[in-house]
């Protein structure tokens, strides 16, 4: 007879995700796994599976939330250019609140070349930013907040990339001047 799981599986899915988040797939082993998410090791590969499968469910967890947290920025905004501000200053926020950066950009930088899933799951939370951006741009346009004559889907894709950028940057430089001096020469384009 199978044993009913004692556990919240979402509960231990985000304390799985903080982990990775926090050291990465390769540094964190499954006994820090175990330890940390507080079940047993038997538990984990029955609800989860092996180590990288947990790790591409907690991948798309963190990219899930971060979506949900932009489109609650575009829902509650009131102009489509405070709203691109937003997301670039948040870039040097989540640096000061997790010095461990994006975990969006620490997967890209540590697996994309080695792990298909998650470098699918990356791609694509960076083409549902991308798109997040680029509504914005032609709200912004039909609002009279920005030039008509911008190319929408190519402005979406630079300020995207910019994003990414600033995203690891702010792993490495603490200096905010320097930080909110990039942000502005990239919304200078929205002029």
């Amino acid at each position: 007879m199978a044993r009913t799981k004692e556990f919240d599986q979402e509960f231990v899915l985000h304390k799985a995700m903080n982990l990775f988040w926090e050291q990465g797939y390769e540094k964190t082993s499954l006994q820090q796994l175990v330890t940390h998410m507080g079940i047993h090791k038997g538990s984990l590969y029955d609800t989860f599976g092996e180590k990288r499968n947990l790790y591409n469910l907690a991948l798309k967890r963190y990219c899930e939330r971060y979506e949900t947290s932009l489109k609650h920025r575009v829902e509650s905004s009131r102009s489509s250019k405070e709203t691109i501000q937003q997301f670039f200053d948040s870039a040097i926020r989540e640096r000061e609140d997790k010095p461990q950066g994006c975990f969006i950009v620490n997967a890209a930088v540590e697996l994309s070349n080695h792990d298909d899933e998650a470098r699918d799951s990356v791609r694509v939370n960076w083409e549902h930013v991308e798109g997040i951006i680029r509504d914005l741009i032609v709200q912004g346009q039909q609002s009279g907040e920005f030039d008509e004559t911008l190319d929408s889907v190519q402005l979406a894709s630079f300020l995207n990339n910019a994003l990414i950028g600033l995203r690891v940057m702010v792993k490495t430089n603490p200096d905010r001047e320097k930080l909110s001096s990039i942000i502005e020469m990239n919304m200078s384009v929205l002029k």
